[in-house]
């Protein structure tokens, strides 16, 4: 699939999926769906995080700690913005992940992980599948 750079929401079509599936699956009482949804949006949510060396510490500090930044949000920084195709890597290397834990999982003889690993898998999948559809 590609991605049109000017119409880039960054991904917000496939988020809001992965959000409202997340509700339903909380709401059906679905463990093995709600596990794998708040993994791929937390997922989603720390790729946004801003590695602590891009940014120097602050240089004015408390004096009550030692290294404190002083006022009232000194210490911020904004998250990255990821792009559509961003949120989608990471959504697709989800689903990699646990298609390849659920192969080591069949080789030990752990069928029952690998079958939950291949569900989440599925999940994920049906999710940027019918994201896909629409677009």
């Amino acid at each position: 699939m590609e991605l049109d750079e000017r119409a880039d929401d960054g991904g917000a079509r496939l988020r809001a999926d992965l959000a409202a599936a997340l509700k339903d699956a909380i709401r059906a009482r679905d463990a093995i769906g709600t596990s794998a949804l708040r993994t791929t949006l937390s997922a989603i949510a720390n790729a946004e995080a801003v590695a602590t060396q891009m940014h120097p510490t602050a240089t004015i500090g408390s004096p009550h700690f030692a290294g404190a930044a002083a006022g009232l949000g000194a210490g911020e920084v904004a998250r990255r913005h990821l792009s559509a195709a961003d949120v989608y890597a990471v959504v697709r290397a989800e689903i990699t992940e646990r298609d390849r834990a659920a192969a080591e999982y069949a080789a030990i003889g752990l069928s029952s992980e690998a079958e939950r690993l291949h569900t989440e898998a599925g999940l994920l999948t049906a999710i940027i599948a019918a994201v896909d559809q629409d677009r």
